[in-house]
């Protein structure tokens, strides 16, 4: 018996009436196939036209170039004395997740390999609701001002008179804001240029805290680290990939995934008592630190494996909205002024990009089982019914059950920021945040340089040779400025550095 073919779909209008034929559009004429006039009566051509106009959306500002895929969370270590979030609780639990890989200066169209920090989303839909990491794959960050975040991505993006990335403007910035060098000299090690996004780690950088059942808490940094090895690329070979296949790395995790080699990375923790942070050496909430695992070794949690690729890369990754305020009850915010801003910023973005209701879009709904919002309502295109007839306002009278669900205990400061038990950093008085940049910022970059990229043959080689063939192209005004910060991780590595731009500047006069 022959199998039976699934009939082809019949074509019809976004309202639903079917179209004879989609292939053509309507005209007048007199039966000739080559004269006639078009109809602003063909519903389809009009709409055909008018929508490809605006099929696209605004890219992210930063982190558009991105991959993505559908993925599972599971809890592989007990942690439930540290944190009521009930997807942390319980070896064996499970949570559906969406990730989003990306670069962060470039376009949508850029090259893969480029040499630049990738951001590492990720969005775990539990039964308390989503909980999004919003993440880089270098654990440490340029700033730890907030006000500086606008100038920093503006630096390395394109010139407003050349629209041309200019290494001069990159130089200029960094030298001017030195406290960044431990993050600067990962960008230009080969971590710089990942192999793949399957060799890329996910830090959180930010500390966080999560909460236990009494109140009490501890301080956190969540590390995700790649199964795969933290594997990577030549500044050569990234550059020979970028203009020879500039989708490699999306064409990597998507035949990986399709293949059923399934990327996978574990989650680990460090965990900091808050009398501990008191006398700590730095500033747990300055992101420019890390916290050495020395003295807080990792701790595994769980593991995350991709498994799924997207069935539409525009519905699935490019509408998918990721922010560090979106937290289930367990898991809090802490004083880190970076971390503060980006609760603010990333929902900005997305009401931008996607619209005032891009909660209500498939990747970005919650899958817990209630989800009752009444006075977030109206704006454009919202699709969940709008609530119906139920009062906009909270304390209303007319529906005390569903108003007294919302505050009930498990649902208490799920994302509001508190002191809670125990934590004693004293309050202060409004004043300034200070970027005074001192040699303590130099310390761990120090060490990168001598314990982490001297334990590697070449790679210390190599990071002299990314740097110099950067500050190279800048204009020589920047020269010492970037000679100068170098030194002050080592007098050694600076004298290389500019001896390596010194014999490049040879090279290029004689041309």
């Amino acid at each position: 018996m022959g199998s039976v073919s699934t009939p082809s779909p019949v074509y019809t209008l976004a309202e639903g009436a079917p179209y004879a034929d989609s292939t053509t559009a309507q005209r007048f004429s007199d039966g000739s196939p080559v004269k006639g006039l078009m109809l602003l009566q063909d519903t389809q051509l009009i709409e055909t036209l008018a929508h490809f106009s605006r099929e696209r959306i605004p890219e992210r500002v930063v982190h558009a170039r991105a991959v993505g895929g559908w993925g599972e969370f599971e809890v592989t270590h007990d942690i439930s004395h540290l944190t009521t979030a009930k997807f942390l609780n319980g070896i064996g639990t499970k949570s559906k997740t969406l990730s989003r890989i990306s670069t962060v200066g470039p376009e949508r169209g850029s090259a893969d390999t480029i040499r630049d920090v990738r951001g590492w989303s990720l969005k775990i839909f539990t039964e308390e609701g989503n909980q999004d990491f919003v993440f880089n794959d270098i654990p440490v960050f340029f700033i730890r001002d907030p006000i500086k975040f606008p100038s920093l991505n503006r630096s390395h993006k394109r010139h407003p008179a050349t629209n041309i990335t200019d290494s001069t403007m990159f130089w200029d910035f960094h030298n001017n804001n030195q406290e960044g060098i431990h993050a600067l000299m990962l960008l230009f090690s080969d971590r710089g240029t990942p192999k793949s996004v399957r060799h890329v780690n996910g830090y959180s950088g930010h500390t966080y805290k999560l909460v236990s059942k009494d109140g009490s808490f501890n301080y956190v940094k969540f590390h995700f680290i790649s199964n795969q090895g933290n594997d990577t690329l030549t500044a050569a070979e990234a550059t020979r990939l970028a203009g020879e296949d500039p989708d490699n790395h999306t064409a990597d995790l998507h035949n990986s995934i399709a293949a059923g080699n399934f990327p996978s990375w574990t989650l680990s923790i460090q965990v900091m008592t808050p009398q501990q942070a008191e006398t700590y050496r730095w500033n747990i909430f300055d992101m420019t630190k890390v916290w050495p695992h020395a003295d807080f070794p990792l701790q595994p949690v769980g593991k995350l494996t991709f498994n799924k690729n997207p069935d539409n890369y525009f519905a699935d990754i490019e509408q998918a909205a990721f922010s560090p305020s979106t937290m289930v009850p367990g898991i809090a915010p802490t004083a880190d002024p970076i971390l503060q801003a980006r609760m603010f910023a990333y929902p900005d973005a997305a009401r931008y990009r996607l619209g005032v209701n891009y909660q209500q879009l498939p990747c970005n709904r919650a899958a817990a089982a209630t989800v009752y919002s009444p006075y977030q309502r109206d704006g454009a295109s919202t699709i969940n019914g709008n609530y119906g007839g139920d009062p906009n306002y909270v304390r209303s009278a007319l529906h005390p059950v569903s108003f007294a669900a919302a505050s009930s205990s498990s649902n208490k400061n799920k994302n509001v920021f508190t002191l809670g038990k125990h934590e004693t950093w004293a309050l202060g008085s409004v004043a300034e945040y200070t970027s005074e940049v001192t040699d303590e910022d130099f310390v761990q970059a120090r060490v990168f340089w001598k314990k982490v990229l001297g334990a590697q043959e070449g790679q210390q080689e190599h990071f002299v040779g990314n740097v110099a063939g950067h500050i190279a192209s800048a204009r020589e005004e920047v020269w010492e400025g970037a000679f100068d910060m170098f030194s002050r991780v080592t007098p050694d590595l600076g004298a290389a550095i500019r001896a390596a731009v010194l014999e490049e500047k040879v090279r290029k006069l004689q041309l």
